[in-house]
């Protein structure tokens, strides 16, 4: 017969667990180097009305605004004489910076100073040598079509071609398509080159003015998601530390209390169960067998799966219109998508959602309703309805 459980043991063990937790050392949060919020004066072109791009950690201006301890190697920013914010990427060259998101998702917003993003993306655009990687890819097909070429085909239902008019000439159209969506022998135009485009936006299908690209690291999301400051632990130290950030577990005290009332009823029990035991199998030769039943077996969890968007066939049967010349829809402020924010063109096809009568492209709004069941307008839901 194997020796029976002797409760001292037990009770002791778990005395020195209780006086283990109290006695941890408390951990005070990180100090770090925290500079601050600088930015260029701002353009007085076309963007006069937004603000210029806050620039902090991991971004830093040029020398002769912020020390270099207060950005991170390869986020180095600097001003143009007219007040604009500029970004260089090893390899590629200078962007204008638009925008810079530092939470949730850390991302930055770039356009052509020259006004001819697509020009850029088909020379000379790479993010080999940088800290960056795109932030949604898609690859896009450039063709180029002769004049008197019929571009129908381009337009139909499921191929969003669009126009490039800073590539094109006289005597030619420059054309971008979403790759996926191309089929090389079934169009006319002569294909030029095929290339990655970091879309801002998972659901934009052209080949916009801006890109958006994103970083690893340093991640400094979640620390600001917390209300805290980003940066460099120390003058001599290249790790970067969170300061000022709102705590998410339990506070010392509360930890203590939780300790206290969970642990003392907890050693109660452990000293009555293991002196029952011990008394037992003293007054018995053989080990007396538990007869508890598993009450886990008798439980079982059932989950609902839950469908956000509407099916193929759903989708299929909503109206579709497609523009003439005037481009004229029955409201008149009708004129851009609210999805993709791009004026509707001519011949293009359109897709209204019933009851509310709220017009998209085809492709938009496709592609929303296969996630989502209502108007992204106005939020009508055509399953509310049946």
């Amino acid at each position: 017969m194997p020796p029976s459980p002797r409760p001292g043991l037990a009770i002791a063990s778990l005395l020195a667990l209780l006086a283990h937790l109290l006695l941890l050392p408390h951990t005070p949060a990180t100090a770090v180097e925290v500079c601050g919020i600088v930015s260029c004066p701002g353009s007085s072109a076309a963007d006069q009305f937004l603000p210029p791009p806050s620039v902090q950690f991991p971004f830093r201006l040029d020398r002769q605004r912020q020390s270099h301890r207060c950005g991170y190697p390869g986020f180095d920013l600097s001003c143009t004489p007219g007040g604009d914010t500029l970004l260089l990427i090893p390899g590629s060259g200078e962007f204008t910076v638009k925008s810079i998101t530092y939470s949730p998702t850390q991302s930055i917003t770039l356009a052509d100073p020259d006004s001819c993003l697509p020009r850029r993306l088909l020379t000379n655009f790479s993010l080999a040598g940088s800290v960056f990687r795109p932030l949604v890819p898609r690859q896009f097909t450039f063709l180029n079509c002769s004049d008197g070429t019929d571009l129908s085909p381009l337009a139909s239902d499921g191929v969003r071609a669009m126009p490039v008019p800073c590539l094109s000439g006289s005597s030619y159209t420059v054309m971008s398509v979403p790759t996926k969506l191309y089929d090389r022998d079934s169009y006319p135009c002569e294909a030029m080159e095929t290339v990655t485009v970091p879309l801002p936006w998972q659901f934009w299908v052209d080949v916009e003015a801006v890109i958006s690209l994103t970083w690893d690291v340093p991640n400094c999301g979640s620390c600001r998601n917390r209300g805290g400051q980003c940066g460099y632990k120390s003058d001599n130290s290249t790790e970067v530390g969170c300061s000022n950030a709102a705590r998410t577990g339990l506070s010392r005290s509360a930890k203590y209390g939780v300790i206290l009332g969970v642990g003392v009823p907890g050693l109660l029990c452990l000293i009555g169960l293991a002196s029952f035991v011990f008394g037992k199998n003293r007054a018995r030769d053989q080990p007396v067998q538990s007869d508890a039943t598993d009450v886990s077996n008798l439980i079982a969890s059932r989950s609902a799966a839950v469908s956000m968007g509407l099916d193929r066939p759903t989708i299929e049967s909503y109206p579709r219109t497609q523009l003439g010349e005037s481009r004229r829809l029955p409201k008149p402020n009708d004129t851009t998508c609210p999805i993709c924010l791009c004026e509707y063109q001519p011949k293009e096809t359109l897709r209204t959602i019933p009851e509310c009568n709220h017009y998209f492209h085809v492709d938009c709004i496709d592609g929303w309703l296969r996630l989502n069941a209502t108007c992204p307008l106005c939020r009508y839901s055509p399953e509310d309805q049946s």
